[in-house]
């Protein structure tokens, strides 16, 4: 049992969700009326507060802006069919926020504070979440360094924050991806494995690149070698050899433990799938898909859920796939999206009720 915290509310005059159609919502464009908000000094959590939605006043010296010492998680709320509203795994994405946190020297924040704020700001706010297929409420909790000045050092003040979006699916078509052979994304011993705001501004060069080659995302190698796969944009990956499912191990320290990645692995191995967490080079994929041995290839994430990957590209060998004659992704897709809109058994007890 989570203890109570005091959290003082104050609400909106008037909703905004009459200015907001639902439907076909695009990912991340809309914000609900609140947003919670605690700050860290002195070496404590200080007051807790839902408030309506609102910019906030920074320092051109705040830290967080020169040193990057910033965090953030993905988590989702969906409506099932009594219109009762569930998130999805949230207590990992607490503690994997908590895991980011400790990378980056940064303060912990307590269970009551996260998880009571977000079934507080979710029930205020729940008339924001949709009941469309493949739609959903995507709750965002960051936090960063607040000090007010100039010098490399943790900071002695941060903010917490969690703002919530009505959003519909993140990519709508199946993808086209390059294999990344210059750019890398993390190194052993780096912070590739935390949710740091960092992470997602390196990567922006390379996807550009890939973009402009009329690619979807780019498929991140070992910084070495430039060999072993890693994540696919900012999602795990996936490849079905055979009647095997390979994705990479997170032993390096270089893939963020995704918690969409840990559910696929449960229901895929429901499904009768062996399902190993290993090395696996750009060579043995190739070497599948001459023998006709690669089926599928997928990524996996919060935002993403399941996403199907139609062409891969590795220096001049295209691999292209037919993602309509598909079966074991988009039937994991569905097995996950029943679970999460409550229209099959939660038997891993992973919808947090609000």
């Amino acid at each position: 049992m989570i203890a109570a915290v005091d959290i003082k509310i104050t609400k909106i005059a008037q909703s905004k969700l009459s200015d907001v159609n639902l439907e076909n919502i695009p990912f991340g464009k809309y914000f609900t009326d609140h947003m919670l908000e605690v700050d860290y000094e002195n070496g404590q959590w200080g007051c807790v507060e839902i408030k309506p939605y609102q910019n906030i006043s920074i320092a051109p010296s705040l830290a967080a802006l020169h040193y990057g010492q910033a965090i953030f998680e993905g988590v989702k709320a969906y409506r099932n069919p009594s219109g009762e509203v569930q998130i999805f795994r949230p207590h990992d994405n607490f503690k994997r926020f908590n895991l980011s946190a400790e990378r980056m020297q940064m303060p912990t924040v307590p269970e009551d504070i996260f998880m009571e704020g977000l079934k507080k700001l979710i029930q205020l706010d729940a008339n924001w979440v949709p009941s469309q297929p493949d739609h959903s409420l995507y709750i965002r909790p960051f936090m960063f360094s607040t000090d007010e000045m100039i010098g490399v050092k943790p900071s002695d003040k941060y903010k917490f924050m969690i703002i919530l979006s009505p959003t519909g699916p993140y990519y709508n078509t199946p993808m086209r991806i390059y294999v990344e052979e210059q750019y890398v994304r993390a190194v052993p011993g780096g912070v590739g494995y935390a949710k740091a705001a960092g992470n997602y501004g390196a990567a922006m060069h390379a996807t550009a690149e890939a973009k402009k080659n009329g690619y979807d995302q780019v498929l991140w190698t070992d910084a070495f070698e430039h060999k072993y796969v890693q994540e696919c944009g900012t999602m795990n990956v996936f490849f079905i050899i055979g009647n095997t499912v390979i994705t990479p191990d997170l032993g390096a320290g270089t893939i963020l433990a995704g918690v969409t990645r840990d559910s696929v692995m449960v229901v895929l191995k429901e499904m009768g799938f062996a399902v190993e967490e290993r090395e696996l080079s750009i060579d043995e994929i190739i070497q599948a898909h001459k023998d006709g041995l690669l089926k599928e290839v997928f990524g996996t994430g919060t935002a993403a859920t399941i996403s199907l990957i139609k062409e891969l590209r590795y220096k001049d060998y295209v691999m292209e796939f037919d993602t309509d004659r598909w079966e074991f992704s988009n039937e994991l897709k569905n097995r996950l999206n029943a679970i999460r809109y409550g229209t099959a058994p939660d038997n891993h007890f992973w919808m947090y009720k609000i």
